[in-house]
């Protein structure tokens, strides 16, 4: 991304994008013809046509702009930066206008996606006050080329900043290149108790708890060294002596040619939110194991019954096999702690279930039942079928295919076909010779059900003289649900 005609322009950009949640602040200078953009963050873009300027109708107000949607704003609607790339949605801009009441432009963020929300009061304010600071920056520089001191004029701007920090509800920081830490504002003290000052340098990471300060140190000690974006989840001791989670986010603000400035940062109390979370986890792990629980009870009410009637114990030995195998794809895909997660290699992927299904047939992983080819992300929608499925076929070569004899073996490819699809290819080889099987029992409408219909996809049963071969073709979607980041 190039930069702006203004480094610190530019960092209020980036500020003002990150807590608005937006990807793309501007700084805008509109004049009679065009826009000029000072300051920017997330776009390349360095100015257009007034004529499809939102800036040129936010600068006549003394209120924010908020467009929500501009398709269905008849004053933007028909601009070429709605109607075409880079297809703007949602505008919000607050006025730049000089003490006199001349309006220069706005400072503004936008975004693609439509947000009917809007923005909160915190955030209104925020691009309110960060505005004025633009324009005390803007004062600030046409001073400078006036001639006037040059300190004096950083020491209103640091002012200024200091005010603004303050005013926010988070806790704001800032630091050297070099990591040593040379402000923080009033939420900060008043949450750990300390008195300004007390935590510049290094001194702030006193105020951790003494299991993060390792991790911590390892985290800001890689961003300091590339560069990258700081954010880490910790502990801070609060003013009562009591530790809370906190959330920090850091980022560098640069020069035009890269070079970083100085770093700044917030961080936000979430102690709240992760307890919530780590009971809604407490939850879903209960609930999981009472599940698996129900599937080993049903199974041994079969075997129970099969004792009792031992003319159906065939029959309920498959189907307790079967219970058995949806028990395990339960199993592997359901929520785990760090310390109930029983392959975390392997973790909701087709190979980690496929190597679950398999163990019971081999005496060490791979040695009858060779697996290649690419992994797939697998969910709770898609391990019931697919562990049916397999289970179905490994069980049948088990009885009357390859693995029945000591020397048989079986390879199961996995590729991609181009075509968003997932390909899956079985093949035994050194087992008996057999027949083609005719008739439609249970465990062809088993597999039936669980390839087509719930999985949408199709498979075909060739019976070659070496064993069977199994081509099965399956939609990519059907394995995952798509990620809601």
């Amino acid at each position: 991304m190039q930069h702006g005609e203004d480094a610190h322009l530019d960092a209020i950009c980036r500020l003002v994008a990150a807590q608005c949640g937006m990807p793309v602040a501007l700084v805008s200078l509109v004049d009679a013809t065009e826009q000029r953009f000072l300051g920017k963050a997330g776009t390349d873009l360095c100015g257009t046509a007034r004529s499809t300027s939102f800036c040129a109708t936010a600068m006549l107000d003394s209120a924010i702009l908020i467009v929500p949607d501009a398709r269905l704003d008849p004053r933007f609607a028909d601009y070429s930066i709605v109607t075409d790339e880079p297809y703007v949605r949602f505008y919000a801009g607050a006025p730049l206008v000089t003490a006199d009441g001349v309006p220069l432009g706005a400072l503004c963020v936008l975004d693609s996606e439509p947000h009917p929300e809007g923005l909160t009061e915190a955030q209104q304010e925020m691009l309110r006050l960060l505005a004025q600071s633009v324009m005390d920056h803007l004062s600030l520089r046409r001073a400078a080329r006036e001639e006037r001191s040059a300190a004096a004029a950083l020491d209103e701007s640091d002012l200024r900043f200091r005010l603004l920090t303050d005013a926010m509800p988070q806790m704001v920081w800032s630091s050297r290149p070099d990591g040593h830490s040379d402000y923080f504002n009033a939420r900060w003290y008043a949450f750990t108790g300390l008195h300004e000052g007390a935590c510049n340098g290094q001194e702030w990471t006193l105020c951790l708890h003494p299991e993060d300060v390792a991790r911590t140190a390892a985290a800001w000690s890689h961003s300091l060294e590339t560069g990258a974006p700081y954010e880490l989840e910790y502990r801070l001791r609060r003013a009562d002596g009591s530790y809370r989670w906190a959330l920090t986010r850091g980022l560098p603000l640069r020069a035009v040619d890269g070079t970083i400035l100085r770093w700044i940062g917030t961080c936000t109390d979430i102690h709240d939110h992760r307890l919530a979370m780590e009971e809604r986890e407490i939850v879903s792990q209960e609930l999981s194991h009472r599940i698996k629980n129900i599937f080993a009870v049903i199974s041994g009410l079969v075997g129970l019954s099969a004792r009792e009637k031992p003319e159906f114990r065939p029959i309920a030995e498959m189907l307790r096999d079967r219970i058995l195998a949806l028990g395990r794809a339960h199993d592997f895909v359901r929520p785990h702690s760090r310390d109930s997660r029983p392959n975390p290699v392997q973790e909701n992927s087709l190979h980690g279930l496929l190597s679950e299904l398999f163990a019971p047939y081999e005496d060490s992983p791979g040695t009858r039942i060779r697996l290649s080819g690419i992994d797939i992300a697998i969910d709770d929608r898609s391990a019931t079928p697919l562990a049916l499925l397999f289970h179905e076929v490994v069980t049948n070569a088990a009885k009357y295919g390859a693995l029945s004899l000591p020397t048989g073996t079986i390879d199961l490819s996995i590729a991609t076909d181009g075509q968003n699809h997932v390909a899956m290819h079985w093949q035994e080889r050194g087992g008996p010779r057999l027949e083609p099987v005719v008739r439609s029992g249970f465990g062809s409408r088993l597999l039936d059900l669980s390839v087509r219909r719930q999985l949408g996809g199709d498979f075909e049963q060739q019976w070659q003289p070496d064993g069977l071969v199994m081509p099965i073709r399956i939609p990519l979607t059907a394995f995952s649900r798509p990620s809601r980041d």
